[in-house]
């Protein structure tokens, strides 16, 4: 048996969430609803106009990993911080939910700092991200150590971190390390834009190594560059073993070059949409690692994601392992 159920690798932030009109939005020229790359003058700039926020540990894939140890996987990540006072909260925070940490902290002498994003959430549930990557945008094949990736069931990769040539190269060798010792690799596309920067590069890599694909019907569109989502999903078939794509409040797809499945999901309120693509794949993954049907794992992904978004922040509050007995999706 692997040592963990999956091993994800991709940024550590702090996310900075605050509630905020879209006249705030349209006044700091924030384009609503995705993720936009800032540097480090531009975050002081946000956080000096954002409202009462709050300060809670991040990042897209650490996300999916806070939700699999909180489901009683065995989980291990992969992300880069700085001998800070946000890395010191990160650390602390993913530890002590159960998922394994040690990536080295870059020193207090670094020029970047800890990475943050300041989320800013608007009445209708939306949230638009600006990121300052700091730091984890430098993680590189140094961090991967390829005992942990060997020891790992999926390793699960965060598509934000192709905007780093270093953290591309991570993700070969943990690749490598993962799959020479029989694991499997999954991976999220994480932002249409994200995927309009590297298409190319996201194509290869999901043809070529990729077991499963998470990605919102946008994303997905987007990587095959077409309007048409059954035309995406029917290309992703040629591609990957397994593909779970999110449509919002319809519930999920789940794509196998054989089949495809859709899986509803109960009504529920949005207050914050962050993270609910993150919780949708811990879910899912949590689903594998007990060895369930591809349906239930998405069924899954679906409690989690809307866990989630009934609340502001990215990390749930409720108790998952209940959520799913009282759905009767699982016992463990």
């Amino acid at each position: 048996m692997k040592t963990y159920d999956v091993v994800g690798v991709g940024n550590a932030l702090v996310d900075i969430l605050s509630h905020c009109e879209d006249a705030f939005l349209a006044e700091h020229k924030i384009e609503k609803g995705i993720m936009t790359l800032i540097d480090a003058a531009r975050a002081v700039e946000l956080y000096g106009a954002m409202g009462p926020a709050q300060e809670v540990s991040g990042g897209s894939a650490a996300n999916t990993i806070a939700g699999l140890a909180m489901l009683g996987a065995r989980t291990a990540y992969v992300g880069k911080v700085k001998d800070d006072q946000l890395g010191s909260i990160f650390a602390h925070d993913i530890r002590a939910i159960g998922a394994t940490y040690e990536t080295p902290r870059a020193p207090a002498s670094d020029e970047h700092e800890t990475g943050r994003c300041m989320v800013l959430v608007s009445p209708d549930g939306e949230r638009s991200m600006s990121t300052y990557l700091g730091v984890s945008e430098t993680l590189g094949p140094d961090d991967i150590d390829p005992a942990m990736m060997a020891e790992a069931a999926w390793i699960y990769l965060e598509g934000y971190r192709f905007d780093g040539a270093a953290s591309v190269a991570a993700f070969e060798k943990a690749i490598g390390a993962a799959k020479s010792a029989g694991g499997r690799v999954s991976i999220t596309l994480s932002d249409p834009f994200c995927v309009d920067r590297h298409r190319e590069a996201f194509r290869a890599l999901i043809a070529d190594h990729t077991d499963l694909l998470f990605a919102n019907e946008h994303e997905l569109m987007s990587l095959y560059e077409t309007d048409d989502l059954d035309v995406a999903m029917q290309r992703v078939k040629a591609d990957v073993d397994i593909a779970a794509v999110t449509v919002g409040a319809k519930g999920a797809h789940v794509v196998t070059p054989a089949e495809s499945v859709h899986v509803p999901t109960a009504a529920m309120s949005v207050v914050d949409a962050t993270g609910a693509g993150d919780l949708f794949a811990a879910g899912f993954l949590a689903g594998l690692a007990q060895g369930r049907e591809l349906a239930h794992c998405a069924a899954m992904g679906c409690v989690a994601a809307g866990e989630v978004i009934g609340h502001i922040g990215a990390r749930p509050e409720a108790d998952l392992g209940q959520l799913m007995k009282e759905r009767k999706l699982w016992a463990r």
